[in-house]
């Protein structure tokens, strides 16, 4: 395996660099998940996004990755955006290549909802009508 990408940045994201990190001749399968952000929650229309990190948050990614990479086998992958984003950026990108698609897909699912549970980033909503939440404090 090549070395683990685990990152958090505050540039817009590149799905492809993600997904190179994990390709490889040897996989049949690479399944790439784009978190984007989108134009509603809640019933409410969102007009931006705001995300905040710990300043561990890219370690936590890291071990998330590292763990479901040792737990499956498998090369893994993912960025997250922090900062300022509008409807349509990409907030976050995580990749699995493996030699079969149904292990990529759920491996790739597994790391994603880890990454929610244990990463410490904080999201606060923007809506249309001038107010605002913080998810996930």
């Amino acid at each position: 395996m090549t070395e683990l990408l685990a990152q958090i940045s505050g540039e817009p994201l590149d799905s492809a660099v993600v997904e190179s990190a994990v390709a490889g001749p040897e996989h049949g399968a690479v399944v790439v998940f784009s978190g984007v952000v989108r134009n509603h929650d809640g019933g409410q229309s969102v007009s931006a996004l705001e995300y905040q990190a710990h300043p561990d948050a890219e370690r936590f990614l890291a071990a998330c990755c590292a763990e479901v990479a040792a737990e499956s086998g498998l090369p893994v992958a993912a960025i997250h955006r922090v900062g300022e984003l509008v409807v349509g950026d990409i907030a976050l990108v995580a990749a699995v290549a493996s030699p079969h698609r149904a292990e990529a897909f759920a491996t790739c699912a597994a790391l994603v909802e880890r990454i929610k549970a244990e990463v410490p980033i904080w999201k606060r909503q923007h809506f249309a009508a001038g107010t605002s939440e913080w998810v996930g404090l």
